[in-house]
């Protein structure tokens, strides 16, 4: 599945072409969810003409909730085996899921997830210092000390432990609500991890291949600001047994 917030600059690149040519040569059953979180740029627009063409995809639209609610909602609305979430940018691109499936296929692991290298190709110094530091803060504060990268957006879940964590993460939050602007969910990722691992299921990391791609949506100060306030807020639930 696809989130989607204000995308026609990456679906102008022709992303959704790239992801459907891609699945056609391998010659599976697939599905390709993209749920719209409000966006006002026409990308809906653009979108359900692609699936006119395109039957294998398929657009939900969602009020604006932010990335967690869009992720949550296709994840639970996909039903293959194997579902993937990655993001419209393709940073991490559609390719890199031929290195994680065969974890699952194993039977050895439930949830793989991309990993992507200290360097981080053109990502600028300061997102690099930032990205490190909310590393070592993530290990201290909330542990998961055996994984490095819990933020790329390019996670494969089984069917079956997505129909578990993602439930059990949408009954944590209440559901989700409308917001104004865009939010950065930086813990959403934490806890979605943490989740898994309380209940037993096993989590590979894979290194992929990744290439920075600039966004005005970020802003370094604000969101590490809210990557600590979110870091503390799961530290809280998790001695209030919130994920039990």
């Amino acid at each position: 599945m696809i989130p989607c917030y204000d995308e026609m600059a990456n679906l102008h690149k022709g992303v959704l072409s790239k992801i459907a040519q891609f699945l056609e040569r391998k010659k599976i059953g697939y599905e390709v969810i993209i749920v719209d979180d409000g966006s006002k740029d026409g990308s809906v627009e653009f979108i359900e003409n692609f699936i006119k063409d395109n039957p294998q995809f398929a657009l939900i639209k969602n009020p604006h909730y932010g990335k967690a609610g869009a992720v949550t909602t296709g994840m639970l609305a996909a039903k293959g085996t194997y579902r993937l979430f990655t993001d419209m940018d393709q940073a991490t691109p559609i390719e890199e899921v031929d290195k994680l499936l065969p974890f699952l296929e194993s039977k050895k692991y439930d949830i793989a997830i991309g990993s992507r290298s200290t360097a981080r190709k053109g990502s600028p110094f300061i997102r690099l210092f930032i990205s490190m530091s909310s590393v070592l803060l993530r290990k201290y504060i909330i542990g998961m000390q055996e994984l490095s990268d819990t933020q790329c957006g390019f996670k494969l879940f089984t069917g079956k432990a997505t129909e578990d964590v993602f439930v059990r993460y949408k009954k944590i939050k209440h559901g989700f609500s409308k917001i104004k602007g865009t939010a950065i969910t930086f813990g959403a990722d934490i806890e979605l991890l943490y989740l898994a691992q309380k209940h037993g299921y096993k989590i590979k990391e894979v290194p992929v291949n990744w290439l920075h791609v600039e966004t005005r949506r970020v802003n370094p100060i604000r969101d590490s600001v809210t990557g600590v306030m979110d870091l503390l807020a799961i530290k809280k639930n998790i001695r209030a047994g919130i994920y039990q």
